[in-house]
């Protein structure tokens, strides 16, 4: 099922070509898809550990961009 977020902060493509790149890194994330043009993301994981994999993706985006937030749509 995909889950689909909201990002504000983002400054560049590159910056969410990296961040869509870590977080595929993530166990459990099946795609990620992050459209800089319409701040949107959209997440494919594994339901059964879903909410875990979100704070994980979380953790990943502040890491990777501090500025960068996230809410569910």
């Amino acid at each position: 099922m995909s889950n689909k977020f909201k990002i504000t902060g983002l400054d560049c493509a590159n910056c969410a070509a990296n961040l869509e790149r870590a977080i595929q890194k993530i166990e459990g994330v099946e795609t990620v898809n992050i459209n800089f043009i319409t701040q949107k993301m959209e997440l494919e994981c594994n339901e059964n550990d879903k909410e875990e994999i979100i704070k994980k993706v979380k953790k990943v985006i502040k890491k990777e961009e501090p500025d960068v937030d996230i809410e569910k749509l």
